[in-house]
């Protein structure tokens, strides 16, 4: 996947498709597809953005994108043994131009406004989960059975938005790769100091243009969007290594000084992160 968009592989005639991804890294090239897709994490972890959002996700998370949102999957290089997800994709016309119009399916058009911004479902989601888990052994009419299931069970559970903002146009492939490229500079240099300069020169702009160009198709800064990047790996960081000081923390997810850490800390999760990790 290494430009945008990304067209998901299937026969001509099928309109959903199952994939099982049992590999050392997820999709970690950014990345859009005009189908949505409802995707099972059984084992691994790492960063997830979607649109204008950074966000993690876990074993047992089972996550929803909705169609044509950019997304890219970074495993955690700990975790990164472990990746398998069991996945779904289909398109709100998949199957049939008024399939999901009719009347019966009246509470699937809530599905469809929800998975516009993505969402994370709530952990109380076993159904689901054992939906997925035979999705391997059935066939194909049992698989959409399955879809519909899966569905109508979102919307009875509590959810989180993967995203705030998505940008209303398709991306070209030119575009794509100038996104793709300053993801992955934020993503391998979070810890590093990073410069308006070096990163508009990723995207071949000047400063002025690229700042621009980043805030339309982002609907924030590069560098409020650098920061939640910061803020997400040192959440990691404060879950998983208990004896690293806040400090070393702060300093390797690349803050100069531990009372600005502290201070967006608390602004993006509304706790400190002394707080957050006493949680755990």
């Amino acid at each position: 996947m290494k430009v945008l968009p990304f067209k998901i592989p299937k026969p001509k005639q099928e309109a959903l498709v199952y994939q099982e991804d049992r590999q050392v890294y997820f999709y970690d090239q950014l990345h859009q597809h005009e189908e949505l897709q409802i995707s099972y994490i059984q084992k691994g972890g790492g960063t997830l953005v979607v649109g204008d959002s950074i966000n993690t996700y876990n074993t047992n998370d089972v996550l929803i994108i909705g169609g044509n949102i950019p997304h890219v999957f970074r495993s955690d290089l700990e975790a990164a043994s472990n990746s398998v997800m069991f996945t779904l994709f289909f398109t709100q016309e998949a199957f049939g131009n008024g399939f999901f119009q009719i009347s019966d399916m009246e509470a699937a058009k809530e599905f469809f406004k929800r998975a516009q911004y993505g969402m994370k479902l709530s952990n109380n989601h076993q159904k689901i989960v054992k939906l997925f888990t035979q999705l391997h052994k059935q066939s194909k009419i049992e698989r959409i059975a399955s879809l519909l299931k899966i569905i109508d069970q979102s919307l009875n559970l509590e959810y989180s938005p993967l995203s705030s903002f998505v940008y209303g146009k398709k991306y070209t492939d030119d575009e794509g790769k100038r996104m793709r490229a300053v993801f992955e500079h934020a993503m391998e240099n979070y810890h590093n100091q990073i410069t308006l300069e070096e990163v508009a020169l990723k995207a071949n702009m000047t400063k002025n243009a690229f700042c621009r160009y980043f805030k339309k198709r982002t609907n924030k800064t590069f560098f409020q969007f650098l920061i939640e990047m910061r803020i997400e790996n040192a959440c990691k960081l404060l879950y998983k290594n208990s004896e690293m000081s806040i400090a070393t923390v702060s300093e390797f997810c690349g803050f100069q000084n531990i009372t600005n850490f502290n201070r967006k800390f608390k602004e993006l999760k509304g706790i400190t992160p002394s707080q957050y990790r006493s949680q755990f």
